[in-house]
């Protein structure tokens, strides 16, 4: 299945998210013809059980989808979409028709049937009529809502990738049903992260690839800035973070199989994190003034690397909440904290 979903989404992000129609989306817009044959394809059901209409994928068979829709840097919220539909399955709940995404953040409370609070920074939250979000409380809901109930207040990232705070106000939910028992009531906020890291890694791919092509095609003093030995050791600096990132992204998807593992997902968010500032900076470099235009391709992937580091939580909030666990095991629980989930139980405890 994983052969079959990676050739297929290859062809169809190639045909649809050339750096002219991503750029064409910068203003806001939603490239309606875009999704409708991301859509068609299946790929936003795929992690939904079959009995619900998925296709009853599991995360280890879509790692590569996600990663190629950082590489190709898509204007549409797919990766949020297959978390979403993933989540509605395992509450048993029917997966959203058409475009949906996530509140992974927020302030949502369910009491006598409406949800109210604020759910923060939803991608493309302005733009798609449904959003799956886990309800605040000691009885912790899925719920998935319809963003035209909702008070918006409209953002973007740094690659001008739309955002929105949703404020809801006593609003009946489309569905609703418990969280799984024994689930955190962050999955989404999990999931999110181990999306992303995705999604750098596939980011990280493309830009390495570009700086290679641009140093052997660059000619300096009469050869290739390629053959010189500072470039070289940029280059192989930038193809080391880009490796270690989709093997922690992989990783990650490969161990979540009933439910994401938070140690697995932290880490590769970490990772990916700490990867794409300096493969963007390497990248620029590499490039020099012309990666800095806006006829260069180059920003559409450093842009994205620049603000998918920070979402779904940082390097550092990740890192002091990781170290925090690893100080409160000690010396002797370090190991058994690696390999017998350890770690999570006290994370999720400090979350």
């Amino acid at each position: 299945m994983r052969q079959l979903f990676d050739s297929t989404v290859e062809r169809l992000f190639a045909d649809l998210a050339s750096p002219a129609a991503v750029l064409a989306c910068e203003d806001g817009s939603w490239p309606h013809a875009m999704w409708a044959a991301v859509e068609e394809s299946g790929f936003p059901l795929a992690l939904a059980p079959e009995a619900l209409g998925g296709a009853g994928a599991g995360w280890g068979d879509v790692c590569g989808v996600v990663r190629l829709a950082g590489r190709h840097n898509l204007p549409l919220p797919l990766p949020e979409a297959m978390l979403a539909n993933w989540l509605l399955g395992a509450a048993g709940l029917v997966p959203a028709a058409g475009a949906v995404s996530i509140a992974a953040t927020g302030s949502l409370r369910l009491l006598g049937g409406v949800v109210s609070g604020e759910a923060a920074d939803v991608p493309w939250g302005a733009s798609v009529p449904f959003v799956v979000a886990v309800t605040g409380g000691a009885e912790p809901a899925v719920v998935l809502l319809p963003t035209e109930a909702a008070q918006r207040r409209d953002s973007a990232n740094t690659a001008s990738e739309p955002r929105a705070t949703l404020l809801f106000h006593d609003v009946a939910p489309v569905a609703q049903a418990p969280l799984p028992t024994g689930w955190p009531a962050d999955v989404l906020l999990l999931g999110g992260a181990m999306v992303r890291a995705a999604q750098i890694a596939g980011a990280l791919e493309a830009v390495l690839d570009m700086a290679t092509g641009y140093a052997s095609e660059r000619v300096q003093f009469g050869k290739p800035i390629a053959s010189f030995q500072a470039i070289q050791q940029q280059v192989a600096v930038l193809a080391e973070h880009a490796a270690a990132s989709v093997m922690a992204a992989e990783a990650a998807f490969a161990s979540a199989e009933s439910r994401i593992v938070r140690l697995q997902a932290i880490a590769a968010k970490i990772c990916a994190s700490e990867a794409a500032g300096i493969g963007a900076s390497v990248a620029h470099a590499v490039h020099g003034a012309i990666g800095f235009t806006h006829e260069h391709a180059l920003h559409l992937s450093t842009r994205r690397l620049w603000s998918w580091r920070s979402e779904f939580g940082s390097a550092t909030a990740w890192s002091q909440r990781l170290g925090r666990a690893v100080c409160a095991a000690g010396p002797a629980g370090f190991w058994p904290g690696v390999t017998d989930g350890r770690f999570d139980t006290l994370m999720e405890q400090r979350a």
